[in-house]
């Protein structure tokens, strides 16, 4: 990871991430003036897709999120956060995590770049990460059509190989894990870490996801997610867990 210093703050970016990306490429005026916005998703706030290649050609489709606060202080300070060096900004903790594992082959985005505006003792901050060609989460997946048996296994395997290597996800939930054909990827590290591996984080981590699909399914009754999937999903879990 290489920093570049700004009028702002810092850009941090990888080997394969265009030098000349300035703060500008972190708002979405920047790409809508270029027509290349592609898309969004909406969750607590809007996350953008947009065309990279209309402004480098060698790039692909990106994923620009903005990171914002939640819960009851998110609606008194929106979006700052208390900076206390530039390596623990959310932004940068989370574009480096993902480098390591993007490095290592886990089936993560890669990570292209994220932006961090510091004034006094609050940071704002941005993310950009390549978007999964192809790739759509659980949850609009399985509105649509209902997974084999062999990928709620895969999922399960999938998982454990994450917190096998002591990979925390501080919000594994349906709507974090993308499918594309048959290979899954986990998204959204954000406040992820490395930890000692341990069954109580993990055990919660699994807990967390479970919750998650039953929310869902509470939602959308169309939802093709039954108790034996998810007992599916955990038994291949366990048989992959050496941490335990």
């Amino acid at each position: 990871m290489k920093f570049k210093k700004t009028v702002s703050g810092n850009i941090a970016y990888s080997d394969l991430t265009p030098q000349e990306i300035e703060t500008s490429w972190f708002g979405v005026d920047f790409w809508r003036d270029k027509s290349a916005i592609t898309g969004s998703a909406k969750g607590r706030y809007t996350t953008w897709f947009v065309d990279a290649s209309m402004q480098d050609p060698a790039q692909q489709q990106w994923v620009l999120r903005h990171y914002y606060r939640g819960g009851l202080i998110g609606r008194v300070i929106r979006d700052k956060y208390l900076y206390t060096g530039l390596t623990r900004t959310r932004a940068i903790a989370e574009l480096s995590l993902l480098e390591t594992l993007y490095n290592q082959g886990f089936p993560v985005p890669k990570p292209i770049a994220a932006n961090v505006e510091s004034n006094g003792v609050w940071y704002r901050a941005d993310i950009i990460i390549e978007r999964i060609e192809g790739a759509e989460d659980l949850v609009a997946r399985l509105t649509k059509a209902v997974m084999t048996d062999e990928q709620w296994q895969l999922l399960g395997e999938c998982i454990a190989r994450f917190h096998n290597h002591g990979v925390y996800h501080a919000d594994l939930n349906a709507k974090n894990i993308l499918l594309t054909n048959d290979k899954f990827y986990i998204i959204d590290f954000d406040r992820g870490e490395f930890r000692t591996p341990s069954s109580s984080w993990q055990l919660s981590n699994m807990e967390r996801l479970h919750r998650s699909f039953n929310k869902e399914l509470a939602k959308q009754p169309n939802l093709a997610f039954t108790e034996a999937n998810w007992q599916r999903l955990l038994n291949a879990y366990k048989n992959a867990i050496t941490t335990q």
